[in-house]
């Protein structure tokens, strides 16, 4: 079955960088797009990053020219590079796939228990 499993979320102060990954089992990562989302309580769960099968990425408004997401096909990892950290970036983080090859920033079918990122001033 689909596996998700997310680290690397710490605290950091504002400015800083953390690189999230996700590692991927059961399903065949290289065939299917994958995305990162974020959540904080009270709210809905938000986009934040896709990344298809044929590598195209897409990125949230508030989020472009400061995080990168990229993908390691040989070891089925996902991952998210978030640099220039703002407070607004503190959130869980989860990573998610839909088994399709393109459409992980519209919807998210299968997730992971998340990893927590805290941005502090």
């Amino acid at each position: 079955q689909v596996q998700l499993s997310e680290s690397g979320g710490d605290s950091v102060q504002a400015g800083g960088s953390l690189t999230l990954s996700c590692a991927a089992s059961g399903y065949g990562f290289s065939h299917f797009c994958a995305a990162w989302f974020r959540q904080v309580p009270g709210k809905e769960r938000e986009a934040v990053a896709s990344i298809g099968k044929d590598f195209s990425e897409m990125y949230a408004d508030d989020v472009k020219g400061r995080f990168t997401i990229s993908r390691d096909n040989w070891k089925d990892i996902l991952y998210l590079q978030m640099n220039n950290l703002k407070p607004e970036d503190t959130a869980m983080y989860y990573c998610a796939t839909n088994r399709r090859p393109l459409g992980c920033f519209e919807e998210g079918s299968y997730w992971g228990q998340g990893t927590q990122v805290i941005v502090s001033e």
